[in-house]
């Protein structure tokens, strides 16, 4: 798992950020921050760029209105970063992805706020040895090699 850098700072009154990673009311930062301000940033970069599909940018709005998050558009980390400064926050706390691009957002973000990186449970543990979800691209092989663990999970 990519993380960014961990603070060890405390903090009393970060914000959120919410992406892609981790949409659902279980996410570990919405989990342990209820109540404070969360966004999530459409990324120009990715959309111009045609890496998400207008079906899963649909997908990730339809999640989002379920959840209690600001949706911004734009540069994800200076985008966070004025998030972070209009709502006066000591941090910004978020849960591991992936995603390639989530370590340099991480460190853009880290180098002018602290940030704490939550860890997320996997949905299903990869085999040892075997690809983890990053390397496999995309998710459709991704799901491939995890549904026959997802079902012997719940056969029982």
């Amino acid at each position: 798992m990519t993380a960014a850098p961990m603070t060890a700072t405390p903090m009393n009154s970060p914000i959120l950020w919410i992406h892609g990673a981790a949409l659902g009311p279980a996410n570990p930062a919405l989990v342990a921050w209820p109540g404070r301000p969360a966004v999530f940033v459409f990324d120009d970069a990715l959309i111009a760029g045609s890496a998400l599909s207008l079906k899963r940018l649909g997908f990730l709005y339809e999640c989002l209105l379920e959840l209690p998050v600001t949706i911004r558009r734009g540069d994800v980390a200076s985008e966070v970063l004025a998030f972070a400064a209009r709502h006066q926050a000591d941090g910004v706390v978020t849960t591991a992805a992936v995603d390639p691009r989530f370590r340099q957002l991480g460190q853009a973000i880290a180098a002018r706020v602290p940030l704490t990186v939550l860890p997320v449970e996997p949905f299903v543990a990869p085999e040892a040895g075997g690809p983890q979800p990053g390397d496999l691209g995309r998710f459709s092989r991704y799901w491939r090699r995890a549904e026959p663990l997802v079902w012997q999970r719940f056969k029982g």
